[in-house]
């Protein structure tokens, strides 16, 4: 059994030349499984040919808050055929980001919500991107229910409860093991490990102690073992449970 990256951005522009490579790191430091996630059609093509070439991979595929003024009725048309994919697990990254933008904050909402109701027609979970945007990304997902994890939680400790009693999980980055992290250690100490996972967002949030380096999925095993430290936990019993939440949450995976 090995370590999951949930989330990573394997056929990025920064990252793809790499594929070979960053599956080999990724084995030598016994990660066994890694989403690659998504924000384009070349993307997602790239990322079903990889997982065609290596069971190491999943995919997920879904359109991100900063790109919403570019989607249009093709692009839908686009994502469906994609996600029909039998590597494609899960519909994302997807959400509210005001943090760059906030002057097209309905149109967000309006992309985020067509989304969910795609994933739960398509009965796939979804990654929620949500940066500056908890209360209007909460009261989403109240009025539409669905699964999926909040992808890289950075969120206060009483969000988090709200997220998990709606059915939500919680997946941890690069930014616990910084020595600056604030409520991220207090969410994972309370989180129950059947409801957390961990992931690079590869190239992106590399963890303490190669941050500011480019970030691949080998660098999981960090975090991974910031958590087991946070939490006083046996590295094995918590591989096992993620492996057991991954497959819970995943129906279409090959794990």
């Amino acid at each position: 059994m090995g370590i999951i990256d949930t989330h990573s951005h394997v056929t990025c522009e920064r990252l793809v030349g790499r594929i070979d490579e960053i599956v080999a790191n990724a084995k030598a430091h016994n990660i066994e499984k890694i989403l690659i996630v998504c924000c384009s059609e070349s993307e997602a093509r790239l990322a079903i040919q990889a997982a065609e070439k290596y069971d190491i991979f999943d995919c997920a595929f879904g359109y991100h808050p900063e790109n919403v003024d570019e989607i249009n009725e093709h692009d839908f048309e686009v994502l469906e055929e994609i996600l029909a994919d039998p590597h494609m697990v899960a519909l994302g990254e997807i959400g509210l980001d005001y943090y760059w933008v906030s002057d097209n904050k309905e149109k967000q909402k309006e992309l985020f919500i067509r989304q969910i109701q795609l994933a739960n027609q398509l009965q796939l979970p979804i990654l929620v991107h949500m940066r500056d945007a908890t209360q209007d990304t909460i009261e989403i997902l109240k009025q539409n229910p669905c699964i999926g994890i909040m992808h890289c939680y950075s969120g206060s400790a009483e969000t988090s409860k709200i997220l998990l009693k709606m059915g939500f999980y919680l997946s941890f980055a690069g930014p616990l093991t910084f020595k600056n992290a604030k409520d991220a250690p207090e969410v994972c100490r309370q989180a129950p490990i059947d409801r957390i996972f961990v992931e690079t967002d590869a190239p992106y949030l590399t963890p303490h102690p190669f941050r500011g380096k480019e970030n691949e999925p080998a660098y999981v095993h960090l975090t991974f073992e910031k958590v087991c430290e946070i939490k006083e936990i046996d590295s094995q019993i918590l591989m096992d449970q993620m492996k057991e939440n991954y497959r819970r949450l995943f129906t279409k995976s090959n794990l």
